[in-house]
């Protein structure tokens, strides 16, 4: 049966299947978890490490953190990813720092004060022993990346300098200016080449993952096309690890760069791997707005900006005076009015929402309307121009080519736009998805972050992952199964290449009227108004009845030029859009199902009489964990109970 022929079942009529459980995780008191685990796992003696083998999918952060430790272990690893190089992955787009918790600043952080920042951040929908472990590691990142030569700023004096982000009322963000995952990621990515040197890692650039092998229940191989000449391949392996990024760009207008996809891990989801809390995703609210129908993607700025620039929209409805000519008493701080303890640095959800609501005042700024300013003149009157330069100095000259505004002299204009995507695949503590042998890492696992991810927390993420977690975890899986090799013949291989071919040629002979990309706008739309900022049942009930019958219109009326045998982008975005045509329906049915608000989770009908969210923790303190039952057929929810013995719920407050 094709895609195109499949009956449509409404989603809303979905079934609630057995909890799922996180047998992984150990007992006993949270300080020790990790490392009683780490000291429970199964070893591979090291001369038994050359014969196994390990593919990982994606070159960010995480997979190319994890490929280097594991290439550094002694596995056999390939390595796979869709630019051209590893260095291109959309890590290098972060800008603004990673946490740890070393406490330089003297100003009473600690282990435990990132754990609770991150556990309320995230609106107390993320696992606690999880969240623990990351704090913890978080200290051994940075003295792994200043020993790769990771260039963090530095102090007067120095030493290692911080900064403050969204959420948090201490200084724990190490960063190197507005370029920190740029730094970061060269970093890992000096250590993947060395071990592509060494000839422990293969590396496939312009390679693209278009399905998992699965051989008696277990994830041994991936089928991937050869974006340069066209050609299927098929790569097997003792296990395969999924570091593939977010799944922002469903919306179509988001920060994540133009590539970026959800192909790898709705691949994984087809196979019978969970597909946890889809409707948690980020709205950022520090983006350049959007200024026409011609754009294809959006621009952000980073967080840290948030330390020294101000956000502000005029008092008065329709005040179309000049940021400069506007007295600070006409000018509302809303930010700092509404969340004094935090002023701008509330957490993202919180900014979002907040300007969102002057601007349906109509008191936002810019062409549009849908603007507000981040004004830096107290900075540079306190500081001093150099200073802010110092700080802030590429991403003014970012913003001043795109806009033509020169923000030394003229408040920026920011507007909220999808930036982050908490939920993905479900994984276990030890980042196992349900399907054994296949493991998840960084922004394509939903592990970490609850309903709402702290400014920078996604580097952090992705590199205790990759160097720390995965390669204690995984070695585990590999010493307790011993694999017989899977051959190019095996059925189910042969199978996976079948429905890879039978796709791409489906897409070829479809030849419509209509372009991927007008599809891919077309949805992002229904995304942005019914599951976007606010997400209501009504709106909510419209896209579930609108994306199937988008969906079964790219599949009779797409139209993708050329051939699979060559270089072809249109291809390649044809099978893109078809995933997230899927996704967006259970991105919806997820939201449907929630009802109540947390984080980045907004419900219209469940909130605080002055706007906040209102979380509904006696009956959605849980991870919602989607099975895959067929085409056009309503997914199966499985619950994961989530706990709190050290964080407990309380209504978050920034005020």
């Amino acid at each position: 049966m094709t895609d195109a022929s499949s009956h449509h079942v409404s989603y809303a009529d979905y079934a609630t299947g057995e909890p799922v459980v996180d047998k992984a995780v150990p007992s006993g008191p949270i300080e020790t978890r990790w490392e009683r685990r780490r000291f429970g796992v199964k070893l591979v003696n090291p001369a038994n490490k050359r014969s196994k083998k390990i593919i990982v999918v994606g070159s960010g952060l995480a997979g190319g953190s994890a490929s280097a430790t594991l290439g550094e272990a002694g596995y056999h690893v390939k390595t796979f990813c869709y630019q051209d190089s590893p260095r291109r992955a959309h890590s290098i787009a972060a800008q603004g720092g990673i946490n740890a918790a070393k406490n330089y600043r003297n100003d009473g952080d600690s282990v435990y004060r990132l754990f609770y920042d991150t556990v309320k951040g995230g609106d107390f929908r993320a696992r606690e022993s999880n969240v623990h472990r990351l704090a913890e590691i978080s200290r051994q990142i940075i003295d792994q990346c200043v020993a790769q030569g990771v260039p963090f700023a530095r102090d007067y004096a120095g030493l290692l300098d911080n900064r403050s982000f969204g959420g948090v009322q201490v200084s724990r963000t190490f960063y190197a200016r507005g370029q920190t995952g740029q730094q970061l990621l060269i970093g890992a990515y000096q250590a993947l080449e060395r071990q592509v040197k060494a000839g422990t890692v293969e590396m496939y650039a312009r390679h693209e993952m278009l399905e998992l092998i699965v051989v008696e229940g277990r994830a041994r191989g991936i089928v991937a096309r050869d974006m340069v000449s066209g050609e299927i391949e098929v790569h097997t392996a003792d296990a395969v690890v999924l570091a593939s990024g977010g799944y922002g760009n469903v919306f179509y207008l988001s920060t994540n760069a133009k590539g970026c996809n959800v192909t790898a891990s709705w691949r994984a989801h087809r196979k019978g791997a969970l597909f946890a809390n889809p409707c948690f995703t980020q709205i950022h609210p520090t983006c350049i707005p959007v200024s026409g129908d011609h754009q294809s993607k959006l621009t952000l700025m980073s967080e840290s900006l948030r330390n020294d620039g101000r956000v502000w929209v005029p008092k008065k409805l329709g005040d179309d005076r000049g940021p400069n000519e506007i007295p600070h008493d006409e000018r509302d701080y809303f930010l700092e009015r509404k969340y004094p303890a935090f002023g701008n640095l509330v957490p993202r959800d919180i900014a979002s929402r907040a300007a969102k609501e002057v601007c349906d005042e109509k008191r936002g700024v810019g062409p549009s309307g849908l603007g507000v300013y981040l004004d830096f003149d107290d900075a540079i009157q306190r500081l001093g121009r150099k200073a802010v330069e110092n700080k802030y100095g590429n991403l003014f000259e970012m913003y001043e080519r795109i806009t033509g505004e020169n923000p030394y002299e003229v408040p920026m204009r920011i507007f909220p736009a999808v930036h982050y995507t908490m939920g993905g695949l479900w994984v276990d503590y030890d980042l196992q998805s349900t399907i054994p042998g296949l493991y998840v890492a960084g922004e394509a696992n939903f592990s970490d972050h609850g309903a709402n991810r702290l400014g920078a927390s996604a580097l952090m993420q992705g590199l205790a992952d990759g160097y720390f977690v995965l390669p204690v975890t995984i070695g585990d899986y590999l010493a307790k199964n011993e694999l017989d090799a899977v051959g190019d013949d095996a059925p189910e291989v042969v199978e996976a290449v079948q429905s890879v071919n039978e796709r791409i040629d489906q897409f070829l002979s479809i030849d419509g009227t209509r372009t991927v990309d007008s599809f891919h706008r077309e949805l992002g739309q229904i995304m942005w108004d019914y599951c976007g900022m606010e997400r209501t049942e009504e709106g909510l009930r419209k896209a579930l009845d609108r994306i199937p019958e988008l969906r079964r219109e790219f599949w009779s009326n797409v139209k993708v030029p050329g051939t699979g045998a060559e270089l072809n982008q249109s291809l390649e975005k044809a099978g893109r859009v078809a995933d997230f045509l899927e996704l967006g329906e259970l991105m919806c049915l997820d939201a449907l199902a929630r009802r109540e608000s947390c984080g980045g989770h907004f419900r219209g009908e469940s909130q605080t009489e002055d706007g906040e969210a209102q979380r509904d923790d006696e009956n959605f303190s849980f991870t919602s964990a989607w099975e895959y039952t067929g085409r056009g057929q309503a997914p199966v929810l499985h619950k994961e109970e989530l706990t709190f013995e050290y964080v407990h719920p309380t209504q978050r407050s920034y005020k």
